[in-house]
Formats: C-alpha cells, sequence, structure tokens
C-alpha cells in the first residue's frame, strides 16, 4: 500500500485444504455470475455462490488485474493453473493463461489470490472480528491469518504486521445438510410452485403427487386433502389432467390448510456441543447457557434457531456482544436492524437477574434453513418483521436466559453463603475460649454449677426457681470429668464448633435447593447429541438423571443398547 493520500493494493491469498475443483469448471465457477448450484430446497453456506466471483468482479473494477488459480482433487497427480477474469458485459469467463502442473506431494484443496484496492487500517477490525465469529461456530476447523505490511517485502518482520491462529478444538463437524422437498406452507409464498410441480412431477396420481412431492403429507392425509378439494378432484387422476382453475384451487387449499412443521434432519446446524465449544475457546466466558429450537417451517422453508448466552469473559464489553449467524456464515453489518439484535433488545433481562448495563453478555444465534430470508441486497440481516423466526428467537433467548438466572441464583446463594460462615467462623475461637475457660473453672469448684445455681436461689421465691434450666447431671459429670482428664480443651471445643458451622451451611444449602428448584436442573452431555439421536427412558437417581442413546452408533462406537 502507499502512504497518506495514496491508494492502497492489496494482494490477498486464501488457501484451504478441501476436496479442490474439476480442472475444467473452473472458468465456469469463478468466471460467470450465477452459475453456481446453490438453489433447490437444500440449506448451503454463504450467500447464492457469489463470493469468489464478487471478490472477482471488485478486482477487475478496482485494479483490472485477474485472479490467480491453482487447485487440485485428492488423488489428482497434476495441479491446475489459472489465471482469469470475468468479461462483465457478456459475463464470460476470459482466461488469460491455463496450465496443469506436477503435484508430487498429492496437495488437494484450492488457492486464490486477487488484487484489490482497499483500507486495511478502516477495516481491520472487522477482518478480526469475522475471522473470530467464523471460528466460533466452526470450532472443529482451523484459520491462519496474517497480514504483512506493505515496508516488510523482504519479511524481516514489522510491528504492524499480524498474525492470528484460530487453533482447531474438535473433529466433530455437522453431518452434511440433504436436499428435501417443498413444506405445504411453500404454496403460499410461492404461487406458481404447485404449477410447477404439477408439470414436473413422476407421479401418476393426485394422492400420489400431494403425498410425493411434499413434506409432512402422508398417503392418508393427502386422500383427505383430495377429498378437501371437492368436486372435479379424484385421488386417481393424473396430475397433467389438473386444469389452470384446479392448480390455484390446490394452491389456495395447501396454503391455508394446518400441517406438522417440516422434518429438521435436512438441515445442517452448527449443533449445541460445537457452538458452547467455539465460544469458551475463543472467549473463555464463566457461564454459558445454550438451546437448540425445533425445526419450524419459514416461508415453506424448514428454519432451525440456535442460540447461546454467555456471562463475562475475555475481550468482551460490558453490555451486549450480540453475534449473528445465517447458516454458519457470520453476520457483521447492518445488525441493528436485525431480528436479533431487535430480539435482545425487547427481552426484560432484568427478570433473569442480568444487568444488561454492567455484566458482559455474550449473545449468540445462529439460525440455518434451506433459505434464509434475507432483507435488502446485501443480505446481512434478517428483518425482525418475520414473526416465525423473532417468535422462535425470543423462545431461545428466554430459555437460555432461564439457565443462567438458575446459575446466578445458586451463586448468589452460594456466596451468601460462605459470607455467612465466614462470620460464624470469626467468633469461634472467642466462643471456644470463653466455653473452655468456664468448663475450666467449673471443674476446678468443690460443686458443679448446676448444685451451685439450686444454693443461690433457696431463698428465692418458687418461680425464680423454677426457670432454672433442668440439667442432667449425670451428663454434668461426664463433661466436667473429660475436662478435668483433658479430653475436652479449647482446640476440642473450637474443632467442634466449626463441624457444627459446616453441618448447619449444608443443611440451610440443601433446604435452600428444594425451597428454589429453578434453574437446578441442568444437561451435560458427554459427547454431541443431534435431533438424528433417539433417548431411551430416563433413569432417575438421587444425584442425577441419566438418559442413554437408543441404538445409534457414534464413530466405531455403539450407544445405548437395549
Amino acid at each position: 500500500g502507499g502512504g497518506s493520500g495514496k491508494k492502497s493494493f492489496f494482494r490477498i491469498t486464501v488457501k484451504d485444504n478441501g476436496k479442490g475443483m474439476e480442472h475444467g469448471d473452473i472458468p465456469n465457477m469463478l468466471g460467470r455470475v450465477l452459475s453456481g448450484t446453490k438453489y433447490g430446497v437444500r440449506q448451503t453456506r454463504g450467500k447464492f455462490g457469489l463470493g469468489s466471483k464478487m471478490a472477482l468482479i471488485w478486482s477487475k473494477q478496482t485494479t483490472g488485474l485477474p485472479i490467480k488459480i491453482m487447485s487440485a482433487q485428492p488423488k489428482q497427480k497434476f495441479r491446475s493453473q489459472y489465471v482469469l477474469d470475468i468479461d462483465i458485459e457478456r459475463n464470460e469467463p476470459n482466461v488469460h493463461a491455463e496450465d496443469k502442473t506436477p503435484n508430487p506431494d498429492a496437495w488437494h484443496g484450492a488457492e486464490l489470490s486477487v488484487i484489490i484496492e482497499g483500507n486495511w487500517t478502516a477495516y481491520r477490525s472487522k477482518v478480526l472480528s469475522y475471522l473470530r465469529q467464523l471460528a466460533i461456530v466452526t470450532p472443529y476447523a482451523q484459520f491462519h491469518f496474517r497480514y504483512v505490511a506493505a515496508d516488510d517485502r523482504a519479511g524481516k518482520g514489522n510491528k504492524g504486521n499480524v498474525t492470528a491462529l484460530f487453533r482447531r478444538r474438535t473433529e466433530v463437524m455437522p453431518s452434511p445438510p440433504t436436499t428435501t422437498k417443498h413444506h405445504p406452507s411453500a404454496a403460499k409464498e410461492n404461487q406458481l410452485l404447485i404449477k410447477d410441480l404439477l408439470s414436473s412431477t413422476r407421479e401418476k396420481t393426485l394422492q400420489g403427487f400431494l403425498h410425493k412431492e411434499f413434506t409432512s403429507i402422508n398417503r392418508e392425509h393427502a386422500g383427505r386433502l383430495v377429498a378437501e378439494l371437492g368436486k372435479g378432484f379424484d385421488a386417481g387422476m393424473a396430475p397433467r389432467d389438473v386444469s389452470e382453475t384446479q392448480g390455484t384451487r390446490i394452491q389456495q387449499l395447501l396454503s391455508y390448510a394446518r400441517f406438522a412443521p417440516p422434518d429438521g434432519g435436512c438441515l445442517s446446524p452448527a449443533g449445541e456441543y460445537n457452538l458452547r465449544l467455539g465460544i469458551m475457546k475463543e472467549l473463555a466466558p464463566d457461564w454459558i447457557a445454550s438451546y437448540v429450537g425445533p425445526a419450524l417451517a419459514c416461508a415453506g422453508h424448514p428454519l432451525i434457531v440456535e442460540a447461546c448466552v454467555s456471562l463475562g469473559g475475555k475481550d468482551v464489553k460490558a453490555g451486549f456482544n450480540v453475534f449473528r449467524f445465517a447458516n454458519r456464515i457470520p453476520l457483521l453489518f447492518e445488525g441493528g436492524s436485525d431480528v436479533v439484535t431487535r430480539c435482545v433488545q425487547r427481552l426484560s433481562w432484568t427478570a433473569y437477574k442480568i444487568d444488561k448495563n454492567n455484566d458482559k453478555v455474550g449473545v449468540f444465534v445462529s439460525i440455518v434453513s434451506t433459505k434464509i430470508p434475507f432483507k435488502g441486497t446485501s443480505k446481512e440481516y434478517i428483518g425482525d418483521d418475520n414473526t416465525e423466526i423473532a417468535e422462535a428467537v425470543d423462545r431461545a433467548l428466554k430459555a437460555c436466559a432461564s439457565q443462567l438466572k438458575g446459575k446466578i441464583v445458586r451463586a448468589q446463594a452460594a456466596k451468601e453463603r460462605r459470607a455467612r460462615k465466614k462470620v460464624l467462623s470469626r467468633y469461634i475461637p472467642d466462643c471456644a475460649r470463653a466455653v473452655a475457660a468456664m468448663l475450666t473453672s467449673s471443674a476446678a469448684a468443690a460443686e458443679p454449677p448446676s448444685k451451685r445455681a439450686r444454693h443461690g436461689v433457696s431463698s428465692a421465691s418458687s418461680t425464680d426457681a423454677d426457670r432454672l434450666w433442668s440439667v442432667d447431671t449425670k451428663w454434668e459429670n461426664e463433661v466436667l470429668g473429660k475436662v478435668r482428664d483433658g479430653s475436652v480443651t479449647e482446640a476440642t471445643i473450637k474443632r467442634r464448633l466449626e463441624e457444627h458451622v459446616d453441618r448447619i451451611d449444608s443443611e440451610q444449602a440443601l433446604e435452600y435447593s428444594m425451597q428454589n428448584k429453578e434453574g437446578l436442573s441442568e444437561a451435560v452431555h458427554l459427547m454431541p447429541v443431534g435431533s438424528a439421536h433417539e433417548f431411551t427412558p430416563t433413569l432417575h437417581h438421587p444425584t442425577c438423571a441419566l438418559r442413554l442413546l437408543r441404538g445409534n452408533a457414534f464413530g466405531k462406537f455403539a450407544l445405548g443398547r437395549q
């Protein structure tokens, strides 16, 4: 980059060890807009496959220089080398150079290098924040970032250089997403959906069409829907025989009928285990609570909301720190208009004993869906007017806040117990010393204390005599005897008082726990679990509740067989 007042140009190189790209597909994959495969009812990472192409277009607009690509697939003996840019007017790749070079070390993955105009000083924090959030939502990946200042081309080191390493913490990866069918409620959002499906279906009957082309409709339910369509419809009629008017009637019925939520098994959320692990790895909070909501239908697409709320941690400022993710991609911009930020602002945090002004509160919400309902062309936020998502995010945040409230209440109770114990323990030495002195003087006297007390009130009224405590003379003589032979000393009394304080503290803590059960139960997972797992009935024990996994396998080990 140049000095003050000059344009700055940066070479950005991104390299991974993934599956690489087919040699012949590289020009169209990177040099033609809207040529990707990120369409259909399937969850995908990113935003419609435009990321690398937008970087290439930005490079062409600011510098006019092409992009350099190197790629190799697993077990491929050569490396694909390309230098290309985009013919923006024709939307075609313009290949400047193409080559295949040897791959002796069997490397696989992709490396892209592009030169762009930019401002590192202004966006340094955004770049590092993006990588940090990416490390949170993908703790199974490792990221190594390195920035080399312009005056350090020789590599001798410069104070302006930046190196950041976000290490991998787990080998557990989310299961890949699968292609699914439309939910019936999608007919309300897409007026042409029924027409398109009727023209492309391979089903022979209308009942089979409703059953096979949509989720949440079994064959029996499909038969009832056909009957509800009324005159002119028959379960055995061919979909190609459905007229345009009849198609409209089907669309209206599916739009307003109520159906079960879609199955979330087709989605690939980050997972409660990974999300918690990523937060603990990067922020090291004092407390953390997590929640994963059930799958729901949003504009006919399956959607899952995951949330975590943390308290404390490193590099976290006081107040709310909101982290938003869509299909496991961090969202950095336009957060003030996002549904997550609005839900955080509406929630009454004081009811959960969280100080929104002074506590370091981290709010993490990850939304995954086959179609994220972004607002605007930037695709950086989800609107608060989406009722289904707003309610799901609100439920998730409340569930996390309730868990934290239980932890906060327990911590406050423990703090009070420690303070009470500290006060009582402060007086134990004085009390032990006073009791020991009294017992020593009583043991040295000619008569025991109870007999001397009776002599003192012999001339008093009967009312005063009745006020004397009844004393077990046998116990009194036994105690005094132990004092005389040295069995009971000041140290003995002090130890017994300490034991009594500890016992009273434990009993009061147990009584408090029985009276205030909120937040006492906490799920502890010995391994990551997901929607695909099925649990056995809960086994109850006085100290815990245990649930095993029924007949599922994780890796090479079967779990919870019965």
